[in-house]
């Protein structure tokens, strides 16, 4: 059956449901919508008062059903993950990917965290159910699409081996930046993994004592260096591995994402995804002109995460070497 055809059609799942000791899940309509917002789930509430998704009774079905379904629905090929540290210009490289008819580039996804983060599911039923996920929000809505990426949520980088298992062969592109420069912009406003219990510390592996003996204004740097051990270890590990930083620039990074995606695009699409790179990466009508930061204190302790950075920094340096 092709995609044209099929009842599932522009039907997501998007919610994870415990109720009674069952599992479900939720679906939502999608409509013309293609996923061009900055994160995924400001297209889902754009979604929420289509008339499909108003009816007094929800569409839900069970993982089985869900993981049988994903099975007929032709979806567009997986190509990349982006892991990033947060505020490293993951955002703008995603946006600028959307700017393509041919590519589908989901944003955070929320329903693949609760996967990810689920303990509803045994090993290999979450394995399965991982795939049948990204497969059913990448599925073929519209003639154009070849082409999917997914950027994951910042602490999926804890998550990086056990997604490996799952996709063997796919690029995994690391995105990170100067820690301080990170920082600096989650002290304008912090993001949720930045503030203690907003998200369960186990995720980073820290504690709820060092939780304790840390502070406040210190968790953002410990999570900080959870973030850059994580990417030192696995950079090292693994083969299938693309690390960039910010520094760089995002026009060459973005360009190196895009040989990586290997996929024939009409030269106006590729300027169209460069000038995508001049405006604001969460409001495309404001022009961006870079980052303005203060000389503000910081009030934390930067120096482990600075080796840290330093060290990786010290790493990627030594194999492009070796490579050239």
């Amino acid at each position: 059956m092709e995609n044209s055809d099929h009842p599932l059609l522009h039907w997501i799942p998007n919610k994870l449901i415990e109720k009674e000791g069952e599992v479900y899940f939720e679906w939502i309509y999608l409509g013309d919508k293609r996923y061009l917002d900055p994160f995924f789930e400001e297209t889902l509430v754009k979604c929420a008062d289509h008339p499909d998704n108003l009816k007094r009774f929800k569409v839900v079905s069970s993982a089985d059903n869900l993981i049988d379904w994903a099975a007929q629905l032709v979806s567009a090929e997986l190509k990349a993950f982006v892991f990033h540290v947060s505020r490293c210009g993951s955002t703008m490289l995603a946006q600028s990917l959307a700017v393509s008819p041919q590519n589908i580039v989901i944003a955070e996804a929320p329903i693949i965290d609760a996967i990810v983060r689920s303990e509803l599911f045994d090993l290999d039923k979450k394995r399965v159910l991982i795939k049948a996920v990204i497969a059913l929000l990448g599925q073929k809505r519209f003639p154009d699409e070849k082409n999917l990426i997914v950027k994951l949520d910042s602490w999926h980088i804890f998550e990086a081996g056990e997604l490996r298992s799952i996709f063997p062969e796919l690029p995994f592109v690391l995105l990170y930046r100067n820690p301080a420069e990170v920082l600096k912009s989650h002290s304008k406003l912090k993001g949720m993994h930045m503030i203690p219990n907003l998200l369960p510390s186990k995720i980073f592996g820290i504690t709820n004592k060092e939780i304790e003996e840390i502070g406040f204004h210190q968790y953002s740097a410990v999570v900080l260096e959870k973030y850059f051990q994580a990417y030192f270890d696995f950079q090292q590990k693994d083969q299938n591995v693309l690390v960039y930083n910010y520094k760089d620039g995002m026009r060459d990074i973005l360009e190196k994402v895009i040989d990586l995606i290997n996929d024939d695009y009409y030269i106006e699409e590729i300027d169209q995804m460069y000038e995508r790179l001049k405006k604001h990466s969460k409001n495309e009508t404001n022009v961006f002109s870079g980052d303005s930061f203060m000389n503000e204190n910081l009030a934390m302790d930067l120096s482990r995460v600075n080796h840290l950075y330093e060290k990786l920094e010290q790493k990627l340096s030594g194999q492009l070497a070796d490579r050239n």
